[in-house]
């Protein structure tokens, strides 16, 4: 696979400095991306930077992880109105031990060939006074070199800390690091990163008389005018105790036509024939969502599991009329939660439940989930009243501890599509 020419037609490349097309057909180079440690998970919006590193090992070369041990001490400004807040370093320390985790997950260790590493750069930078700092990277890099940064010019009338001002330096010795001590020639990241990696190419330049290489790709947008990446949660998580699975699918699921088509290049593995048969099919039945489904499919079934896929896609069709019993219990409470969020909920005393109170009594007068009892027998005739996604024919029939979802949850259906939550406490 010629790694370029991959990126190109997925619409994976923004900018690239002269020479790195040439470097990685000559041969097998060590590139990185970095990592900063500014929450215990990467979101979705990491997931650019962690596919670049997959695609990039795939065509031969060896990735480099960098997680920002020393650079999250100091906050990049690229792309921010103001400073960011100090992290104190245990919580650093725990949110790069989460983000190796999971970046662990996407790149292969064992090859003997091109092998993934995961470096920090708090390993290089705890030893080194600030003076020796001035003299290992501020002596070669020119104060109008520094200014010209667009991170530096967006900031200059609101204001810019000597320590954001300082982020490029920092970044670009960890590029001169690793290209002395793990012979790394290539820099990738976003665009906004432009700035700090050709820094460290300068700097590379500069001290050593080295050449070395920047790669950035594209910032994502969604055609609404949305930012990428956020849902009305917030960010969308990797991590599945902070977006669960299920929610996670379904932010795929909810794509617009127009971003599936252009994420799907970007965000799945498969190939430039295999999209263009997809995106012709789904053209003629828009309605059916293939672009969509394939998308969340591939992504959540990368990021979590072929098991947390396929229970996420089994949850995304009760709400219209599918899924069984067993479905619903294997859904975590989370997952349960989110699927039938909004949805009119009642408490009920547990009591009622452990005792064999009949369905008519507790859906008529200790829950308003019908108005009558005469209503709700009709309903009952008419096969339209489903508890736990089971017919229910008996209105008299006691509903007991053992039809809880969850030991502590039911699930009334009337109709096809208008439901009901009863939560025992």
């Amino acid at each position: 696979m010629d790694f370029i020419s991959e990126l190109r037609w997925r619409g994976m490349i923004h900018d690239m400095m002269p020479g790195t097309e040439e470097q990685l057909r000559k041969e097998p180079t060590t590139g990185y991306i970095g990592f900063d440690p500014t929450a215990d998970s990467l979101h979705i919006g990491n997931l650019v930077p962690i596919l670049l590193l997959m695609h990039f090992q795939r065509a031969g070369h060896k990735p480099i992880a960098l997680v920002g041990g020393a650079t999250g001490m100091v906050g990049d400004p690229s792309g921010k109105s103001e400073e960011r807040k100090f992290l104190d370093e245990e919580t650093l320390r725990y949110n790069l031990s989460c983000q190796k985790k999971q970046l662990e997950k996407f790149l292969d260790f064992t090859t003997r060939i091109n092998p993934a590493e995961i470096v920090n750069n708090y390993d290089w930078f705890k030893d080194m006074g600030f003076l020796q700092f001035l003299r290992e990277a501020g002596k070669y890099i020119t104060v109008n070199y520094m200014m010209a940064k667009d991170s530096v010019k967006k900031r200059l009338e609101t204001g810019i800390s000597f320590t954001e001002f300082s982020y490029q330096l920092v970044q670009g010795y960890d590029f001169y690091w690793l290209y002395r001590n793990k012979n790394c020639k290539l820099q990738m990241g976003g665009s906004d990163q432009w700035g700090n990696i050709v820094t460290g190419t300068e700097l590379i330049r500069r001290k050593d008389g080295g050449e070395a290489y920047a790669l950035t790709t594209p910032l994502l947008t969604r055609s609404d005018g949305s930012k990428f990446g956020k849902s009305e949660g917030g960010n969308v998580w990797l991590d599945p105790g902070k977006t669960s699975p299920y929610k996670f699918y379904q932010y795929w699921l909810n794509l617009s036509d127009e971003d599936a088509e252009k994420y799907i290049k970007v965000f799945t593995f498969l190939s430039q024939e295999e999209i263009a048969a997809l995106t012709e099919e789904h053209k003629k039945a828009p309605e059916t969502r293939l672009l969509q489904k394939t998308i969340a499919r591939e992504v959540t079934t990368l990021v979590h599991s072929r098991s947390d896929y396929q229970t996420a896609a089994e949850a995304s069709e009760i709400l219209f009329g599918k899924g069984t019993t067993d479905v619903l219990n294997k859904l975590s409470e989370n997952d349960f939660l989110s699927v039938f969020e909004g949805v009119p909920t009642y408490e009920i005393d547990s009591q009622l439940v452990h005792k064999g109170t009949p369905a008519i009594v507790l859906l008529t007068e200790h829950a308003p989930v019908f108005p009558s009892k005469g209503e709700m027998r009709r309903l009952v005739q008419n096969g339209g009243l489903s508890i736990n996604k089971q017919k229910w024919s008996q209105p008299d029939a006691p509903i007991t501890a053992s039809f809880l979802i969850r030991e502590k949850y039911l699930l009334v259906q009337k109709g096809k599509k208008n439901y009901v939550l009863l939560k025992i406490v």
